[in-house]
């Protein structure tokens, strides 16, 4: 029979009465400190229970996982995954009630007896059990409350060994019991207990040292977990065999004492002779363990810093969601095109070591939707591999090396802005040369109007055409000597020779910032997001790709032009799924696409038109393919610090990267090499570099872009529209 408010109220005064009675008869000597204590919070908390406890948030697992049901990763601030009664065997039930509260249906909030003993106990400074499950319940949730928001104070209150807080515990349990029937509160109890090893609950418990689900938990097993509430640590079954095995023979014999009569002796002395049974299973926390941790980031970051509203406002509200909402979070990337990009730059006629002194790149994003494909690095490990001090950085030994040996791994996701985990990003050398090529054909210079250019050709002092809203025209300062690509020529053999002088010239007829501004329009991005690309208006250099960019907003760019307009971030998840409440939560706030186009299809096929002529004869033919219309475009950044090729059609855009590595691990390698990657041999991988995109960056992506295409389209190839022969001509 459950008592009243009152008469719970009458119970802890005599409860009080009885430890103050105990004090005067001499048979418990607290100190006058706690008497006083106990006191107070008797008065306080008798007089006046405090409103109903703010109910637990439970901080759930959310997964990540591909299209196909991979699993990606798990993520979390507590391993726990929450479940009904319904889905938990009967006997884990019984084990966990008969073990710490076997009245527990036949009482109200407090358990008198049980109380009683720990309130004596605690007066005299020893903290015992004897709480009901609903106490018990209340303390966790106090102190995961206290936890989730960073509430040291309210954490010390939740867990100080004192009368003050038994009595706090005792009225909020009669406040839970009228809120929550019996069969809630152990739902939640058996939920919000830490099992040890990590595992919050009991399903996270039941996978974590048996690899099962918690509805098929067997008696022996339920026993040991049942066992390990009271103390996870002392019990922890891989630690402490012999302690644990004896604590779980202990809940078999309460199992079958004629008190809780659950089963026989005999039953309880089978399962005390059966061995432990531990079949761990790690659980891993975030990507770094994933297959693909990068692109498992990618998702986790997206959703952070440009997430939807309905997953917080604000980026920390966001991350507190996914690490704590037990949400399904979806990507969409190919596993084949991943698998293979990687595998090309592992083991590829241009191979790519994690520890050698260049980084390789693959990528492929969809145009039009802006889904990534592929997003493979030389190094596809997350880690530095030294020790580190509080800072993070490397603890290095008395001859300034680092403490450990390096194993290729990184934290930077090559393709990506800063504020995604890039690195300070790559020039794109004559990929840029699209940028001008468009700009001009959008100012109405024709694809046949011919330009003519020395080789080479100093530009200092030269005038180049800026509109007024840049500044206007403006004469140029520094020396900038161009070399390359002299004589006359038009766009199409401009692109197809990819002349630098040509272009030269050219940006200084279109203007450098219509250049810029047609770049930004289309979707570059600086690696460094707090700049802005109208730092270079008046920098002509820009369309030989002297700027350093992030590769994935270069596909980007590509791909505004490959759709026939349409700009698309490149994203990575495609839906999230709300395990708890159920239905999904929209990923981002609207689309990743425009509404409309950035420039017209039109402008856009004669673009592709014109770039096409890259691949057909051109410094990008290793992409030539019969039957199939292919764009691109190389680039060589001057001094041979890296070399790229990019190719698309209306239905995927592909990139390839190597770059010298600017770390100072490499300083002294690259300073004994007379134009980095010309004709240089790489010392871990053995590959000797040419130097040139066309035979290192074009081969390495000529391998793996047709298979792409075919994967992703299932060979139902799609050509560019036609162009406009008004914009053309």
């Amino acid at each position: 029979m459950q008592l009243g408010k009152k008469a719970y109220s009458l119970m802890l005064m005599l409860v009080l009465s009885v430890v103050s009675g105990l004090v005067a008869a001499g048979l418990i000597v607290p100190g006058l400190a706690v008497l006083t204590t106990a006191s107070a919070a008797a008065a306080s908390f008798v007089s006046d229970f405090p409103e109903a406890m703010e109910p637990w948030d439970p901080a759930l697992k959310t997964t990540i996982k591909n299209s196909d049901g991979t699993l990606l990763a798990e993520i979390y601030d507590e391993n726990r995954i929450y479940k009904p009664l319904s889905e938990i065997a009967d006997i884990m039930i019984k084990a966990q009630v008969a073990i710490e509260d076997h009245r527990f249906y036949e009482h109200g909030a407090i358990d008198v007896s049980g109380t009683l003993r720990a309130l004596v106990s605690t007066a005299q400074g020893t903290t015992q059990g004897g709480s009901s499950i609903t106490q018990q319940y209340v303390r966790s949730a106090l102190v995961l409350n206290a936890k989730a928001k960073n509430d040291t104070q309210a954490q010390l209150e939740a867990t100080e060994d004192t009368l003050a807080r038994k009595v706090r515990e005792l009225s909020y349990a009669v406040s839970v019991e009228k809120e929550m029937t019996k069969d809630e509160i152990l739902e939640a109890y058996l939920n919000i207990s830490y099992y040890g090893g990590g595992a919050y609950g009991v399903e996270a418990a039941a996978k974590r040292w048996f690899s099962v689900s918690a509805a098929e938990l067997t008696l022996p097993q339920a026993a040991l977990l049942a066992g390990m509430v009271r103390n996870p640590y002392a019990t922890d079954p891989e630690q402490f065999e012999g302690y644990a095995t004896e604590r779980r023979n202990n809940v078999l014999d309460r199992l079958a004492d004629p008190e809780v009569g659950v089963i026989t002796q005999a039953e309880a002395d089978a399962a005390k002779a059966e061995p432990l049974g531990i079949k761990a299973t790690i659980p891993t926390n975030g990507c770094v363990s994933s297959k693909y941790p990068f692109l498992c980031y990618m998702a986790y970051d997206e959703l952070i810093n440009n997430g939807s509203t309905q997953l917080g406002s604000t980026k920390e509200e966001r991350e507190r969601r996914l690490r704590r909402g037990g949400l399904e979070v979806i990507t969409d990337f190919d596993k084949k095109s991943q698998d293979a990009a990687q595998k090309e730059l592992k083991s590829g006629s241009k191979k790519i070591a994690a520890k050698d002194e260049a980084i390789g790149l693959i990528g492929f994003i969809e145009p039009g939707t802006g889904r990534v494909i592929a997003m493979a690095q030389s190094r596809p490990k997350i880690g530095n591999n030294c020790k580190t001090d509080d800072t993070g950085s490397c603890i290095l030994n008395e001859e300034g090396k680092e403490t450990k040996k390096w194993k290729g791994e990184t934290y930077y996701n090559y393709f990506m802005t800063e504020d995604m985990r890039g690195a300070d990003g790559f020039h794109g050398g004559s990929t840029f040369k699209m940028f001008t090529t468009a700009t001009a054909l959008a100012e109405g210079y024709g694809a046949g109007v011919t330009v003519s250019a020395k080789d080479p050709t100093q530009y200092k002092g030269k005038t180049f055409y800026n509109p007024d809203e840049c500044g206007g025209p403006f004469k140029l300062n520094g020396s900038w000597e161009v070399f390359d690509g002299g004589g006359t020529r038009n766009l199409y053999s401009g692109v197809q020779n990819s002349a630098n002088n040509f272009f030269a010239t050219l940006i200084q007829s279109v203007g450098t910032c219509n250049v810029v501004k047609m770049a930004e329009t289309l979707g570059l991005r600086l690696a460094d997001t707090s700049r802005e690309l109208s730092y270079y208006y008046t920098m002509p250099s820009f369309t030989l790709g002297a700027v350093e960019m992030a590769p994935i907003s270069l596909m980007e760019a590509y791909a505004t032009v490959a759709s026939g307009g349409i700009h698309c971030t490149a994203v990575m998840v495609k839906t999230i799924n709300d395990t708890v409440n159920g239905g999904e939560i929209p990923p981002r706030d609207g689309s990743n696409c425009e509404e409309k186009p950035v420039i017209s299809e039109e402008l856009a096929n004669s673009i592709s038109a014109v770039m096409r002529k890259s691949v057909e004869g051109g410094t990008s033919r290793q992409l030539w393919t019969s039957g199939i219309q292919i764009a691109g475009k190389t680039g060589t950044v001057p001094g041979n610090r890296s070399v790229l090729q990019v190719g698309y059609t209306p239905q995927i855009v592909g990139l390839s990267l190597i770059s010298y590595d600017n770390n100072e691990r490499f300083e002294k390698f690259w300073k004994n090499t007379s134009s980095y990657l010309r004709y240089v041999t790489l010392t871990s991988s053995g590959t000797t570099l040419q130097g040139s995109s066309a035979d290192d960056t074009g081969t390495m992506l000529a391998h793996v872009f047709v298979p792409t295409l075919k994967r992703v389209t299932g060979g139902n190839y799609k050509n560019f529209g036609a162009p406009d022969q008004s914009i053309l001509a």
